[in-house]
């Protein structure tokens, strides 16, 4: 009888939530204007103007091609500078390593880096640096020191502290603790987070690009404002074949080093 009462009262809060969770999502959906009409009426415009993109301008592929390959630069680029700079942080962030000081320090560089969106940070850059590869290469390099700083330091804290003591009872320096007790046990997740973080760049490149970056983006933000949909569409073909390249070559990566996906 007792484990019946205890079946219903958790049904009956599952229900309840459900309850609450569907209410919620009314409201939110109504205070923003939703509605199956609205929706309905915008996926066939959004149809309608889908077909302007067919058939792609051929003759423009290679304009392209190049505009792709600069955009799978500057996300390179950015990552590999946002990653130095991440390892950098996560070990002042991290508390096995250094004192509670450093640390909070740290943490909190990595958090207002975390609440600026990488389209701010491109903004600011620019009235640097102007328009550009440059200004879109540190955005994203910016942009990598809130996620995989993050992302590093809470992985150094998980590792088994009774692994460094050792290393540090035979006489090994703060250094050589890093060196062979920590940088041993990160390397696969330094690997997976950076590719994880480097198809994210990819995609990035594309919106930053739009506004101001260069690449891909550029070109198709640059037929959209000129009407040229058929060059627009020409640059979406380029780009999801950008995007499916690098995510097949991540994955490659990833087997070679026996390595599970984010």
């Amino acid at each position: 009888m007792r484990l019946l009462n205890s079946q219903i009262k958790k049904r009956l809060m599952q229900f309840a939530g459900l309850i609450v969770l569907a209410s919620i999502t009314y409201a939110s959906a109504i205070s923003c204007g939703f509605n199956l009409h609205s929706l309905s009426e915008g996926l066939i415009k959004g149809g309608l103007f889908f077909i302007n993109f067919f058939p792609p301008d051929w003759s423009v592929f290679g304009e392209m091609l190049l505009a792709a390959i600069e955009s799978i630069v500057i996300a390179f680029v950015g990552t590999v500078i946002g990653l130095l700079f991440s390892i950098i942080i996560a070990f002042l962030a991290a508390a096995n390593i250094t004192n509670k000081w450093v640390r909070n320090a740290a943490r909190l560089i990595i958090g207002v880096e975390r609440s600026i969106p990488e389209i701010l940070l491109l903004l600011i850059l620019v009235s640097a640096y102007g328009l550009g590869a440059l200004s879109g290469v540190f955005a994203l390099a910016l942009g990598c020191i809130g996620m995989l700083g993050k992302l590093l330091a809470d992985s150094i804290e998980e590792i088994d502290s009774a692994t460094l003591e050792a290393i540090q009872c035979v006489g090994a320096n703060k250094i050589q603790v890093i060196w062979f007790g920590i940088i041993p046990q990160l390397k696969n997740r330094i690997i997976s987070y950076t590719l994880f973080r480097f198809e994210w760049n990819i995609r990035l490149s594309v919106i930053l690009g739009a506004i101001g970056a260069g690449g891909i983006g550029y070109e198709l933000d640059f037929a959209f404002n000129m009407l040229q949909y058929q060059r627009a569409g020409s640059a979406f073909v380029v780009i999801v074949i950008m995007v499916l390249a690098i995510e097949q070559t991540s994955e490659f990566i990833r087997h070679q080093f026996n390595i599970q996906t984010v």
